[in-house]
């Protein structure tokens, strides 16, 4: 679940934030996408397009992000979330941008050890907290920008476990828990985060879990999790890359498409996005790349 954070490529300051930009990720949807330090949200990194002025008619969804590892680094997804920021989504992630990578590897923990996180899983409903105010605020570059009534939650490994508590948030639209799931009780390795499968049964909305396949750690967790699920719509993705996902390689790889998709159908309401999920000959039932498995819809 470690994250090693990385350098990053390009910075220009604005009032009240570090703007940052890379010479080649910007996301591939329709609204180039940049990512930002904000001083009036510190413990946040904000990644967003750069050019805000189209969401005064098509307002930006929120999709929220804790970081695997639940590491302090905010942009060790970056591409993943540029490329949903791309596609028009307010999109914070916990953390900060790091100044530097760091000197070594740290230690691997000894066998029982607990786990320590860097970030606390309230972080991700302070970030909705957040985009709720900005919405509102006089002067703020999101005013009236933000559908603070559309919230996607989620996260990768154990800020996939981050996600499942902070999915129990009424104003939560739906879920994407990645490359995650609870542990079975008294299995939990993570000091400060909850991982209790009672809370498979109070969430709402909708949940997608997105897998690495049976060499993914978190795969016997992901997969009971989705077992358990009785009444809400539900999805689950296995694309057969192990734990480390895709989260990095261009344009956040197909796991970044695949939760497009799903926050275009669950937040939007594009009709197309819906198409690759349901009917018997869904977008992503024939898709090489991964297997989809669905209930509930």
């Amino acid at each position: 679940m470690r994250v090693v954070p990385l350098l990053l490529a390009l910075a220009a300051v604005t009032i009240g934030s570090i703007v940052h930009s890379q010479e080649a990720e910007h996301g591939s949807g329709p609204y180039p996408a940049i990512f930002e330090a904000r001083a009036d949200l510190p413990n946040h990194v904000v990644y967003r397009p750069s050019d805000l002025a189209p969401a005064r008619s098509d307002k930006l969804p929120i999709y929220v992000f804790g970081n695997g590892g639940c590491s302090a680094d905010g942009t060790s997804s970056r591409n993943h979330l540029l490329e949903i920021a791309s596609h028009g989504y307010l999109v914070i992630a916990s953390g900060t941008i790091p100044r530097a990578a760091p000197s070594a590897a740290p230690a691997p923990p000894k066998p029982g050890a607990k786990l320590t996180t860097a970030t606390e899983t309230r972080l991700l409903t302070d970030a909705i907290d957040w985009a709720q105010r900005e919405n509102r605020r006089a002067g703020s570059p999101f005013e009236g920008r933000i559908a603070t009534d559309r919230i996607a939650v989620s996260g990768w490994s154990c800020g996939g476990l981050q996600a499942l508590n902070a999915a129990q948030d009424p104003r939560v639209t739906t879920s994407v828990i990645m490359n995650s799931g609870f542990f079975a009780a008294g299995t939990n390795p993570l000091s400060g985060v909850v991982s209790d499968k009672a809370l498979l049964k109070t969430l709402h909305g909708s949940v997608l879990y997105i897998l690495g396949g049976p060499t993914d750690i978190a795969y016997p967790n992901g997969t009971d999790d989705y077992r358990r699920l009785e009444t809400i719509p539900a999805a689950m993705v296995n694309i057969p890359v192990g734990h480390g996902g895709t989260y990095m390689q261009p344009h956040g790889g197909v796991g970044a498409e695949v939760v497009t998709a799903w926050l275009d159908w669950k937040l939007k309401g594009t009709k197309a996005a819906e198409a690759r999920f349901t009917g018997p000959a869904c977008g992503l039932c024939t898709d090489p790349r991964l297997t989809l498995e669905r209930k509930h819809f």
